[in-house]
């Protein structure tokens, strides 16, 4: 019988914390970072604005050893993180930044850019900026300001503007990095590895709920096929919403972000293979000039701390009409792996998507992978996201579009595809049929466009109504075609 760690334990305020759900009412495992952080009178520089990941007042920064056993620092959303994500983790929050030296507070040098480019704000707001900003600082040494805008989209301004808080991170990151945290390093590392060396499987229960946390695919898959029921959590940006915004009582958990397995980047002359543990924003800096297409559509996918938090196998798994990843996995004609203990299988990322967020994964697998083919001589993709405002926004229709041109330039095939206009994501069929065989033409494209209108009948809601829908589903094939037909 599997022996199991009945607590969890991380770093704050340098020094490690354990938590044990059996003796604390208070709390029950699926308790947010958030909801812990703002029990204590020492950590309420976070703050709840939206509990779903859209504001940035809760950001905190989470350190983990990397590959080569450094320090590495990404901000989250701590609304959407459950407690046990914390586990062999440091976790920082705005108070842990400013240092006492020699009987005086010094400020952490963001801190000191924001007073002195007149960049902070209200304390709703500035803590959830300084944390962006300082995870910036740690990764970053004279960051682009598209770089510093990356960093920023996940935090709403809500009195001074923007300006001056770009200004501060620019200055702030112009040095070299000299803080306190460089200079605990090793220690923290050392705390870190203390707790990381035990890798028995968590088994947490509280308040009526059991959470699962294996750290071994071997062991995941045992788990699966045990607990059929168990919601399974990757990056939780998704399941973490049932919670906060729906109320639901989550009984089983099954989390398997910490299983290293999961979590690879695999590449040969023809494909590219993705843990489905892979963070969102390792994908796009993977794809960046590998599959350019993809990169593309997680440079709009939601905000830097969605993207540290969300994986590629929880983005197709929750099988969303709208997930942006989606379209273009399926015009890419991309493939899934899915493991239970008996062995594997694989399939079509088109064929894995059933229904509106149905899927063909039985109730004791896993996604394991996802097998991207490169663009071969001849074809051309694309992708396009509309959505009311460019960054941290959810699709009103998405699209990936791939087109196998021969030599003598007529369309072998085509793959439309569209999110956004149907209970899942799909593929404009006749469209397709109609352009098979045909020469590349504004006006084949424009018939194609106008075939789309009949292929789907789209919602109307908050994002957009279905005729206007409909148009940018035909408009957007339009701007394919602009930007292809000289290819």
């Amino acid at each position: 019988m599997a022996e199991y760690a009945r607590a969890i334990s991380f770093v704050i305020d340098n020094q490690v914390v354990t938590i044990d759900f059996n003796s604390n009412n208070a709390i029950k495992p699926s308790t947010t970072v958030l909801n812990y952080l703002r029990s204590f009178e020492t950590h309420k520089g976070v703050k709840e604005g939206c509990a779903e990941g859209d504001c940035g007042a809760c950001t905190v920064v989470l350190a983990e050893t990397d590959c080569r056993g450094n320090l590495e620092y990404k901000s989250f959303n701590s609304c959407l993180l459950f407690l046990p994500m914390l586990h062999g983790r440091q976790l920082i929050t705005v108070e842990n930044l400013a240092q006492e030296v020699n009987g005086k507070q010094q400020l952490h040098p963001v801190q000191q850019a924001m007073v002195e480019a007149g960049g902070s704000q209200c304390g709703y707001c500035t803590p959830g900026f300084i944390m962006s900003l300082f995870a910036l600082y740690k990764k970053h040494r004279n960051p682009t300001r598209e770089t510093i805008e990356n960093a920023l989209t996940g935090n709403l301004c809500r009195c001074t503007g923007y300006r001056p808080i770009i200004d501060a991170a620019a200055k702030a990151c112009a040095g070299e990095d000299h803080d306190a945290f460089t200079k605990n390093s090793e220690m923290v590392i050392d705390l870190l590895n203390s707790i990381n060396q035990n890798k028995q499987t968590l088994e947490l229960k509280g308040r009526d709920q059991l959470y699962l946390k294996p750290f071994t695919l071997e062991e995941a898959l045992r788990l699966r096929k045990k607990y059929p029921e168990a919601l399974i959590v990757n990056g939780s940006t998704d399941a973490a919403l049932l919670q906060t915004k729906k109320n639901i009582h989550l009984p089983q958990i099954l989390d398997i972000s910490a299983v290293n397995d999961l979590k690879f980047t695999v590449e040969d002359h023809r494909q590219l293979a993705i843990g489905a543990g892979v963070s969102l924003q390792e994908v796009l800096e993977f794809c960046q000039t590998r599959m350019p297409v993809l990169a593309d559509m997680l440079a709009v996918f939601g905000s830097l701390q969605i993207r540290n938090l969300a994986t590629l196998g929880g983005n197709t798994g929750s099988a969303s009409p709208i997930g942006d990843s989606l379209p273009v996995l399926i015009a890419s004609e991309s493939k899934i792996r899915l493991a239970d203990t008996e062995g594997w299988r694989e399939m079509t990322v088109e064929n894995f998507i059933t229904g509106y967020r149905k899927t063909a994964i039985r109730p004791d697998e896993i996604i394991t992978f996802i097998i991207i083919p490169k663009p071969r001589s001849g074809e051309i993709i694309k992708s396009y996201k509309i959505s009311k405002r460019r960054d941290l926004d959810i699709s009103s229709v998405s699209a990936g579009f791939k087109l196998k041109i021969n030599k003598k330039g007529i369309i072998e095939k085509a793959l439309l595809v569209y999110g956004g206009m149907a209970e899942m994501t799909k593929r404009a069929s006749s469209a397709e049929l109609f352009l098979t065989g045909k020469s590349w033409t504004r006006s084949n494209a424009e018939e194609a466009a106008r075939l789309t209108e009949n292929e789907f009948s789209p919602i109307s809601d908050a994002r957009a109504e279905a005729g206007t829908r409909k148009i940018m589903a035909r408009n957007l094939l339009i701007k394919f075609y602009e930007e292809t037909s000289e290819v």
